[in-house]
């Protein structure tokens, strides 16, 4: 590496730091630069929070490892690398695991050449402080054995803190805001929780918009369909508040009996009603100076909304079976499922009650709306169940992320979280076949799961058609009799043939609309774009 080389590399990235950027557009120009110091097959810069380890950047590696959460103590290169507290490299035959074995982006090789065997890495500091790992893979042995290439790192991680204080200051004073409000609150997935991933636009904007109610007392009503995550937004809400500090109370709406509810919300005195054998105190009232979640709230009944009705005006309340009244300070956070605007019209809810309720509106976009963050979410999932079957490594292969892909994800992220743990199950149960051997070991160091893995039969989805053809039986005038014959060629063909002549004649009608046609083939428009570049179709 000559000295005119590392100039035309390092001097771009000094003048970004004065330019305004994107976070992911900076940290993208910082991994890039480094790859061309230095000859990694893999690059990825992580940001420590506690225990866990997030990254936030990668160059190199399989996207879904963007999805994923590395625990410190379950990955040791990582803990030595912080601790070391400078640029370190681990020897090719190291018996410590390698997180990102079965992670670099393979490029055609075999599972037998996925491990990774050169690596080094350094810690970023940011005020004086651990922030985070810059870490560099190859999957050639010696491929960093020249010590010219500890040195360029350890040189190169000083520009890198500057880029990484730059792009994160906004985000450092955000997490700084939400400490001093929740100090006690720790990481998410620290105390079992999960968090909001993605970086769909669709996510940014939700994102953006939690922000936005989370610093008012508004009452909030979360829609959008079940297993989109509706109560994670929730939670982000409450933790991004003044009331973070305080208790968040959820209740099953749907889940509770009629002559239970209002003991539940309300609390009751002993005597109130058969087993009321001591008095006791309601979710309002647990909830007091913090924020109640009513989970699936178009379920109350029209009684029970009338009684809520006085609580969300004035903050009174009467425990069943009492005449003394309780003043609560709660924030109200609901959620659901159902259209009730809809139940408003059709009597089901009371027109108050709902606006009560609906003051700050926030819709979760469906999964196949947020087609960028499928094998984001993907890793996380995978991650989760690395962790928990204490395997070596855990990663999809082509065929596999091209299924999830171009799944129609009727179930959202709730049917993708359960899909990664069954077709886990159902690798493992295969033994090693596509999965290579582990060092001393029963099971595989490294398990691939395929689209067979995913989906039993799933030749459909492998070739990306079983979202088009879902869609198509609801288009306007289509019955089952227009559907062509079967072509000589097989099923496959005639449905791409098919899915080929229904884009076409969509674009035709709309001009070449992608958006347009999109809607009238009630898909997502980068849905609708990625089929059309499978089908050969150019606007």
């Amino acid at each position: 590496m000559t000295t005119s080389n590392i100039l035309n590399a390092v001097i771009p990235l000094v003048a970004d730091l004065a330019q305004d950027l994107p976070e992911r557009e900076r940290l993208r120009r910082l991994l890039a630069a480094l790859r061309t110091l230095l000859p990694a097959d893999a690059v990825a810069l992580l940001r420590l929070d506690g225990e866990w380890l997030h990254p936030v950047a990668i160059d190199g590696l399989v996207p879904d490892t963007l999805g994923r959460r590395f625990r410190l103590a379950e990955h040791p290169r990582f803990a030595q690398l912080l601790a070391a507290g400078q640029a370190m490299r681990f020897a090719p035959d190291s018996p410590l695991p390698d997180p990102y074995d079965g992670l670099v982006a393979n490029h055609g090789q075999t599972i037998a050449h996925l491990h990774v065997h050169d690596c080094m890495g350094c810690v970023l500091q940011a005020g004086g402080l651990p922030w985070g790992l810059l870490t560099l893979d190859a999957l050639e042995p010696g491929r960093f054995a020249d010590p010219a290439s500890l040195a360029l790192l350890q040189a190169f991680s000083n520009l890198a803190a500057a880029t990484v204080a730059t792009a994160e200051r906004v985000h450092q004073l955000a997490q700084l805001a939400r400490s001093a409000r929740a100090p006690a609150s720790g990481h998410p997935a620290a105390s079992g929780e999960r968090e909001m991933l993605g970086h769909s636009p669709a996510m940014r904007q939700l994102a953006k918009d939690v922000a936005l109610v989370a610093a008012s007392d508004l009452s909030v009503l979360i829609t959008g369909e079940t297993g989109t995550g509706k109560e994670l937004v929730a939670r982000a809400v409450h933790a991004q508040s003044g009331r973070a500090g305080q208790p968040l109370i959820s209740i099953n709406c749907a889940a509770l009996p009629d002559n239970l509810v209002e003991s539940e919300l309300f609390g009751h005195v002993r005597g109130a009603f058969t087993g009321a054998l001591s008095e006791r105190s309601g979710k309002f009232e647990q909830a007091h100076h913090g924020t109640l979640f009513l989970d699936e709230v178009g379920e109350l009944s029209l009684p029970v909304q009338a009684k809520l009705l006085r609580v969300l005006q004035s903050g009174q309340l009467q425990r069943l079976g009492s005449d003394r009244e309780h003043h609560v300070d709660v924030r109200v956070i609901a959620a659901t499922n159902r259209d009730l605007a809809e139940d408003v019209r059709a009597g089901r809810m009371r027109a108050d009650f709902y606006h009560r309720l609906n003051v700050y509106p926030l819709s979760v976009p469906p999964l196949r709306e947020r087609d960028s963050d499928v094998l984001l979410l993907a890793g996380y999932f995978l991650e989760e169940n690395r962790s928990r079957l204490q395997l070596g490594g855990l990663r999809l292969d082509a065929g596999a992320q091209s299924a999830l892909l171009t799944h129609d994800w009727p179930g959202n992220v709730r049917e993708l979280e359960h899909l990664i743990s069954r077709a886990v199950l159902k690798a493992l149960s295969r033994g090693n076949t596509g999965s290579a051997p582990a060092r001393g070991g029963s099971r595989p160091r490294i398990v691939t799961l395929g689209a067979h893995d995913l989906w039993d039969g799933g030749s459909a989805r492998e070739a990306g058609t079983a979202p088009a053809v879902a869609a198509s039986p609801a288009l306007p005038g289509l019955a089952v009799t227009d559907l062509p014959a079967a072509a000589p060629a097989g099923l496959r063909e005639a449905v791409a043939a098919y899915e080929r002549d229904l884009v076409s004649a969509s674009l035709a009608r709309h001009h070449g609309s992608w958006a347009a046609a999109a809607r009238e083939l009630q898909m997502d428009r980068a849905n609708l774009q990625r089929l059309a570049r499978r089908l050969g179709i150019r606007r």
